[in-house]
């Protein structure tokens, strides 16, 4: 593979000794291994190599040449990581046997891409992280890293944030470091809660520079005796943590326009209007992959908390600036509210092209815009409106997922049968189960 000629040389004079060549699994967990820097083109070339089947999501076998895993390294994404010294992450897209891997999350999101790119156009997404900061209570439970974080309605709490600032701004150096433009930090709307927004990026950036920030912030809050957690909603009664998209699509030249900008008057063009109606009509299929675990639909259901809102959507339905709705749109652009924090970034913007595609070449309508306030208008109005509801658990979602070849095609074959496979396999585990609430409620009851 061609690459800038003294790019070895230029990172040994960084100081760069080792390459930390990392790719992402099929749940968007950061997985690789540490190389020599002298083995650069190794890297570049054929790729550092694993055990295939010891990945998860790529049914690979356990015998022959399909049984090796090359992640070759992308060399536009050479950094060096602040928290690790004498270390470059590169990011790697998964080879087998000397080809592209159709069930590797990266080259996924490349074929994806890919397809705009034909029609002349570059999607461009801004993923806002929430996370929560936890640690264990000496009776084992997880509780808020800020155990005086304690307030009915912490969002955008000062005494909370001020007292985790050694944290947060440590994080924003460390980004900042690493070229990415952070844009604001806040405590949000949950004990124990934080979110961090930087600038928007091309989709495959975007998802990289996401994947950055988990690995950084893992170690920054290890570091300080903390837990950073994407778990989508780790207490009961409090609002989980979201990862929206800010999504915009663009003419994919140096003064290319934004293609969702409108005329005059509503929010999105004609086309934005097709893009989103595709995205609402598949938002069953959706769901799986941007609420991929079973506690991922404690979020999404619209129970109580303390707060008074979860902020997370119950409906399919779009609306200017609501952020009640699954799809809020703002001029230009679109805020897609079903992802949560353990969402594969990836993945997920891959199905989210498919669906606004297929919304563009059907030309749906997304039908009428709401500014309600959709949690307050409960099951029934929502009936009254005709407005369905998410799914309500992984395994409804994973049933439209499979149903839905769109977005089952923008996936592949090979990681659709993998994703559904292993997530069916997690939502059987969680069935098994016998939980404290179902103890204290039955136990001695009948």
């Amino acid at each position: 593979m061609s690459h800038p000629p003294n790019l070895q040389e230029r990172l040994r004079l960084d100081g760069v000794d080792t390459l930390l060549v990392q790719f992402t699994d099929v749940h968007g967990c950061a997985k690789g291994k540490l190389v020599p820097l002298a083995h650069l083109d190794d890297v570049l070339g054929i790729g550092a190599g694993f055990a295939g089947p010891s990945i998860w999501g790529t049914g690979l076998p356990r015998t022959g040449p399909r049984s090796e895993y090359h992640a070759v390294g992308d060399p536009s994404t050479l950094q060096p990581l602040p928290w690790m010294p004498r270390v470059a992450r590169i990011v790697g897209d998964g080879h087998v046997d000397g080809r592209p891997f159709d069930a590797c999350p990266r080259q996924v999101l490349r074929r994806a891409t890919a397809r705009l790119l034909e029609r002349g156009w570059m999607l461009r997404t801004g993923i806002e992280p929430e996370f929560f900061l936890l640690r264990r209570a000496a009776d084992g439970r997880w509780i808020p890293g800020d155990d005086q974080d304690r307030l009915d309605k912490p969002s955008y709490d000062l005494k909370s944030l001020c007292r985790q600032a050694g944290f947060l701004q440590e994080l924003a150096a460390t980004l900042q470091a690493c070229r990415l433009d952070v844009l604001q930090l806040d405590h949000e709307d949950a004990h124990g809660q934080y979110e961090v927004n930087f600038a928007h990026d091309e989709a495959l950036a975007s998802a990289d520079h996401l994947m950055l920030f988990k690995l950084a912030a893992h170690a920054l809050a290890e570091a300080r005796g903390l837990v950073f957690s994407m778990m989508p909603k780790p207490f009961a009664g409090q609002p989980g943590s979201g990862m929206h998209f800010h999504v915009s699509l663009w003419e994919n030249r140096p003064d290319g326009r934004c293609v969702f900008e409108p005329q005059a008057g509503a929010d999105l063009s004609p086309l934005g209007r097709h893009f989103v109606a595709g995205v609402l009509a598949h938002a069953p299929a959706l769901c799986a992959l941007a609420a991929p675990t079973v506690n991922s639909y404690r979020r999404l259901g619209p129970g109580p908390s303390i707060t008074g809102t979860t902020w997370a959507p119950v409906c399919i339905a779009h609306g200017p600036n609501n952020r009640t709705a699954m799809v809020r749109t703002l001029p230009g652009r679109f805020e897609w509210r079903l992802p949560d924090a353990a969402a594969n970034p990836y993945l997920a913007t891959a199905a989210l092209v498919a669906a606004g595609l297929d919304g563009i070449d059907r030309g749906l309508d997304p039908g009428p815009a709401f500014t309600e306030d959709l949690f307050e208008l409960g099951p029934a109005g929502w009936a009254r409106s005709g407005l369905a509801r998410l799914p309500m658990s992984l395994e409804a979602a994973l049933d439209a997922l499979e149903a839905d070849a769109v977005v089952c095609g923008a996936l592949g074959e090979a990681l659709s049968r993998e994703f559904l496979k292993l997530k069916r396999e997690e939502w059987s585990a969680w069935s098994g189960q016998v939980t404290p609430w179902e103890l204290q409620r039955y136990a001695a009851a009948f």
